[in-house]
């Protein structure tokens, strides 16, 4: 039987996704998140975040358990494979789109970057061009039509009406009163943040193959786990602002935030899979030990 956290215990978790083996920068993350897990006398949980179907591999899954073992990274129940809660994320999109939240949209990102050079490139808070609105206010029937059709489309989340309700159901007086979340500072302090989440555009909420997105698992996920610390990269804190509007309107806790910094290469640019970072195994093979990745990493002491 699995040990069931008490109400006051908190509770961590570790989210690779395995389309690639985990380098440094996964160490980093997993460690700091076992280290401060500990240290609250809580629980670590690990979800393998496996969504993308083309690119996620087994093998990567099998890699991961490895290297994490390697590391002297333990968890306290066996991992969560988002590929298994497909019905739980339709189910959080299908409340949405009863708020009349969601629309398709059929456009290939051919045609979505076409359109926003056109109308005066914006760049969102990855460097992607904001969606220009193309199939924002299409007709119902003539969705039907073209779904009907067996056209691809993915369902985007309105972002300016998703963000009025969030900000009307807390009872702010403006929207950025509203989308803050608690972060824990390096030092320990915990401040509130914010940020502004029309920067946005309106976000992909379920992608043409898969009912869901990144966006909308983590926050159904880290719900259903009863986390309460979310501890990431930095990389992610401005995305922090969808995750609170999504709470705040599917009506989820909202966790504590910790974004550490990040492992950066020789050029000062994060660690990345699709930039063939070199991998935990390629430095195992090569002969490192556990204790040069924690040194590497400046870890001191037991992580």
């Amino acid at each position: 039987m699995r040990e069931q956290p008490t109400a006051a215990q908190p509770v961590f978790r570790f989210a690779p996704s395995p389309n690639g083996f985990l380098h440094l920068g996964h160490a980093a993350s997993a460690l700091i998140n076992q280290r401060m897990a500990r240290a609250a006398g809580g629980r670590f949980l690990l979800r393998i975040e496996d969504i993308d179907t083309g690119r996620s591999r087994e093998e990567f899954i099998e890699a991961i358990g490895e290297d994490l073992a390697w590391l002297g990274v333990t968890f306290d129940e066996e991992p969560l494979r988002q590929s298994q809660h497909l019905r739980g994320y339709q189910e959080a999109a299908d409340r949405l789109g009863a708020m009349g939240l969601i629309y398709p949209c059929f456009a290939a990102r051919a045609e979505i970057h076409a359109a926003a050079n056109e109308m005066g490139m914006q760049l969102d808070p990855d460097g992607a061009p904001v969606y220009p609105g193309l199939y924002r206010g299409l007709d119902p029937a003539e969705a039907e039509r073209r779904k009907a059709g067996g056209e691809p489309f993915a369902m985007r989340l309105d972002m300016a009406r998703a963000v009025a309700l969030a900000t009307e159901r807390a009872g702010s007086g403006t929207a950025k009163q509203q989308i803050t979340w608690r972060e824990l500072g390096a030092a320990g302090q915990l401040e509130l943040a914010m940020d502004d989440p029309l920067a946005w555009g309106d976000i992909v909420l379920q992608r043409k193959d898969v009912p869901t997105s990144y966006h909308l698992s983590v926050v159904v996920d880290d719900a259903r786990q009863g986390v309460t610390h979310v501890v990431r990269g930095k990389d992610l804190i401005r995305a922090t602002t969808i995750h609170r509007i999504l709470q705040v309107l599917l009506d989820l806790p909202q966790p504590v935030y910790h974004h550490h910094d990040l492992v950066l290469d020789a050029f000062g640019l994060k660690l990345s899979k699709s930039d063939s970072a070199t991998s935990l195994r390629s430095l195992r093979e090569a002969g490192w030990t556990r204790g040069d990745v924690m040194a590497k990493l400046g870890f001191r002491g037991v992580a």
